[in-house]
């Protein structure tokens, strides 16, 4: 079992930055891909942004790309995701998930492993 921790999330005003991070409880899940997704109220769960394994692939949803960075450190096990120029729009609860793969996907359905998510609010 694996276990995924997010911390970083918070409250800010348009335009500012935030970086959540993401560690895992499992040296070996540095082996798969990782993804981070959110979901606001009364709306659905969404892909934001994944990682392979090693670090040399991501991928982003359009809503975020120049915006938003992911990155990770296989040797802390963490990934971390760099939020810049955040707006109302972005304010959810951010969740990080494992791969089945070394590979990220955006789809929910290829991940195993999920965190309990971190509360982002971004004011106007």
């Amino acid at each position: 079992q694996v276990q995924l921790t997010e911390s970083g999330g918070g409250v800010v005003q348009a335009g500012a930055s935030l970086t959540l991070s993401c560690r895992s409880s499992a040296r070996t899940s540095s082996n798969n891909g990782v993804g981070w997704f959110r979901q606001a109220p009364g709306k659905e769960r969404e892909f934001v942004a994944g990682i392979s394994w090693n670090g040399g692939d991501t991928l982003y949803a359009d809503s975020v790309k120049g915006r938003f960075t992911i990155s990770r450190d296989r040797y802390t096990a963490t990934v971390s995701l760099q939020m810049n120029s955040l707006k109302p729009e972005d304010t959810a609860v951010y969740v990080c998930a494992s791969a089945l793969r070394a590979s990220a996907t955006s789809t929910a359905t290829g991940y195993r492993y999920w965190g309990q998510g971190t509360q982002v609010t971004v004011s106007s």
